[in-house]
């Protein structure tokens, strides 16, 4: 309620109730300039509690991605250690048949050798075989005698052994 100077100028006591109504005033824009130093207090507060929620949250997203970017390049050094362990299992593994086709071929090669030097051996014991057989059916006076004549006698000769 408004009371107006006059009015109350008028009243006895009057200037004790201007002046309470004075203070009561100030007091009132007091309290109303202070409620807004808070709320505005309140608002910096609320503001900066936003940028640090948001802060932390991108904080918080920044070592996600980080702890994200360090799995992937952990499992990816995994995987090149896999896959070189593996590559070195195929290669084991190829030489190792390498090897043992070369060790296969050199043991028929060998056999193969093996048989023709007996083929060989038995070859050579049918000819001296042979041979002593045509020398010992001559005889070593034909022999003589047919390296003393003439070379029309030891073609004749020579038609006659080869009949035996």
């Amino acid at each position: 309620m408004k009371v107006s100077k006059r009015v109350v100028r008028t009243l006895p006591g009057a200037d004790t109730l201007v002046l309470c109504s004075g203070k009561l005033e100030r007091q009132k824009i007091s309290d109303e300039a202070e409620a807004e130093r808070s709320r505005k207090e309140l608002l910096e507060l609320q503001a900066n509690s936003a940028a640090v929620e948001s802060t932390g949250q991108a904080k918080a997203e920044a070592q996600s991605r980080a702890e994200a970017a360090k799995i992937e390049g952990e499992a990816a050094v995994e995987q090149a250690d896999l896959k070189a362990q593996a590559m070195k299992i195929e290669a084991q593994s190829e030489l190792e048949r390498l090897t043992q086709a070369r060790e296969a071929e050199m043991k028929y090669i060998k056999e193969q050798n093996d048989l023709e030097i007996s083929k060989a051996r038995e070859m050579s014991e049918i000819e001296t075989g042979k041979f002593k057989n045509m020398v010992g059916a001559i005889g070593a006076e034909t022999i003589r005698a047919i390296a003393t004549s003439g070379p029309e006698m030891q073609v004749c000769v020579f038609q006659i052994c080869c009949r035996f």
